[in-house]
């Protein structure tokens, strides 16, 4: 059980204090509720942009590394479909100035064309070398596209096309910062050896006098329900003809998202998952497979990948996948298998329990998704998923007209 204090700002800063006298660091976390999916179609990679902006330097600090690692700490960020997500971990003593840095580029970023300049160079060559010069680097512009027709989903964090970024102006990009990056879309979390009252009193010191948002966040509609089998095939430089299936599948905070998860584990984690065993080992169809879930607040998906072995054809790497994924929606898995999933995430959930920093940002994450204690019914969430639960699940979401399959051909 994580125990922390809560409070809210007049300005509508949420604040988590989370004491651990286990530790002389101090972690502090700030998210934004602000990610890929806030964008506008015609302007994307934002977010992901800000990333690199909000450590160019704000109104009274040029250099945010110099003086976080001065104070014997350490601080990075990352961004997704969802949210930004900033963080520092240093000496407890030397709280107060990570809540002074955190406040500074809260308050106003040092806005000029040559930080803009530096910034969108960095992240227009990170498009290159992650997207474009990287085999299957361009999987998730297409998959995102070929699952979701109305969810902004629909395009990846580093956004939809490098001109997005090159276009972008100094005016399009203050206007962002103070519609999003605001107190009251923001949650602070401070885990450590702290004193809570003290600690709120010193966020309030820091945090208090800022305005909150200026405008309203880009509106967008979830994705209606997915009723046909959607196909692409590329022809790529790869080393490897690949298969990629993706289905439709309920959002953070749904039953079946649990159960999804746990159905990722059966098929591919481990030299004792379905997919290792059969479709690797014993039949030496694939060079690599795996299954993973794509972890979004909104619906997102279950998602299946395979490099395939020479010699083997798309068709035969195609039927034997479908054919693990027929035998979840037939049969119910064993109470033994099924306790071992559920142990391997107990453990695995309470190894992040260990560290400040997990604690902090898993703090903010739940905060967002509508409530902090959500991250105290986590394990309880697991354990109370059946084996009757995943074979509906499986049944709910493996489903032809829920499919959505991405194939790469080696160009030649």
């Amino acid at each position: 059980m994580i125990a922390f204090e809560r409070c809210v700002l007049e300005n509508g800063l949420r604040v988590i204090i989370h004491q651990d006298n286990s530790t002389p660091m101090v972690a502090v976390n700030l998210v934004y509720n602000v990610g890929s999916k806030h964008e506008d179609p015609e302007h994307t990679g934002f977010a992901h942009l800000f990333e690199h902006l909000m450590f160019g330097g704000s109104a009274h600090i040029p250099d945010f590394d110099e003086v976080i690692q001065n104070a014997g700490g350490e601080n990075n960020a990352f961004t997704n479909t969802d949210l930004t997500n900033f963080y520092e971990v240093l000496p407890a003593q030397n709280l107060e100035t990570a809540l002074w840095l955190e406040s500074d580029r809260m308050l106003k970023l040092n806005f000029s064309k040559k930080s803009l300049k530096t910034q969108k160079k960095v992240v227009i060559e990170e498009f290159k070398e992650t997207c474009l010069n990287e085999p299957y680097g361009d999987m998730w512009h297409h998959l995102s596209q070929l699952a979701y027709k109305v969810h902004p989903y629909q395009w990846p964090t580093i956004g939809k096309e490098m001109s997005h970024i090159k276009k972008a102006t100094l005016e399009q990009v203050e206007s962002f910062f103070y519609n999003y990056y605001r107190p009251d879309h923001a949650v602070l979390v401070i885990a450590g050896p702290v004193n809570p009252a003290e600690s709120i009193q010193l966020v309030k010191k820091w945090f208090d006098e800022i305005p909150m948002s200026e405008g309203k966040k880009q509106e967008y509609h979830l994705e209606p329900t997915q009723n046909e089998y959607r196909h692409q095939i590329l022809h790529s430089e790869v080393p490897h003809d690949a298969i990629y299936l993706a289905f439709h599948m309920g959002d953070r905070l749904n039953d079946e998202f649990y159960a999804c998860d746990l159905l990722s584990d059966i098929l591919a984690n481990g030299r004792s998952s379905r997919f290792y065993q059969r479709l690797y080992k014993e039949k030496q169809f694939f060079s690599t497979i795996d299954a993973f879930i794509s972890g979004t607040i909104d619906p997102g998906l279950f998602i299946i990948e395979g490099k395939l072995m020479p010699g083997i054809t798309i068709e035969t790497a195609r039927a034997a996948i479908w054919e693990e994924l027929q035998l979840l929606c037939e049969t119910t898995i064993s109470d033994p298998e099924l306790q071992k999933l559920k142990n391997s995430v107990e453990s695995s959930l309470t190894f992040s329990e260990v560290s400040i920093l997990n604690k902090a940002t898993s703090l903010a994450y739940f905060e967002i998704l509508g409530d902090a204690h959500l991250i105290n019914q986590e394990a309880e969430r697991y354990h109370n998923i059946t084996s009757a639960d995943l074979q509906q699940a499986a049944q709910n979401i493996f489903r032809l007209e829920n499919c959505n399959e991405l194939i790469y051909k080696i160009k030649g």
